[in-house]
């Protein structure tokens, strides 16, 4: 005799699921499942991948796909991290108290080259984010 076991429930996925097992288990038949409940299996499939939800919530996974596919926010998302990050050295400027800086930003949007010189260090990061993010 075997004894089935449940699959392991992400944390940010346990209240849909137990969701999906108090209206199973109040339903008797096969009856549709609610949209509001749908909408709530795409949100968590976007999370936590649509095969590993369909599989946890016992969900067919193709509507699942295409609900979670179709519902997708259209928010902005945060900028991906650097793969790849080259630190140049540029020569010693000539003169008491002066500074260079040059950095170089590539991305899905383009490529950026910022150089400074001059007695204060500005904020570049801060600068290089304002300009690389701008709508």
């Amino acid at each position: 005799m075997t004894t089935k076991t449940l699959p392991e429930v992400p944390v940010g996925m346990q209240r849909i699921y137990r969701r999906f097992e108090r209206w199973r288990s109040s339903h008797r038949g096969r009856l549709p499942i609610p949209k509001a409940l749908w909408a709530s299996a795409a949100k968590v499939a976007r999370e936590h991948g649509v095969f590993r939800t369909a599989k946890i919530l016992r969900l067919e996974y193709g509507k699942l796909k295409r609900m979670a596919e179709s519902a997708t926010p259209a928010v902005r998302r945060a900028p991906m991290s650097a793969e790849f990050l080259e630190l140049v050295a540029l020569p010693a400027p000539s003169g008491p108290g002066l500074s260079e800086c040059l950095i170089e930003l590539e991305g899905p949007r383009g490529k950026m080259r910022i150089q400074w010189k001059g007695a204060t260090a500005p904020d570049l990061a801060g600068l290089s984010r304002a300009l690389w993010e701008s709508a």
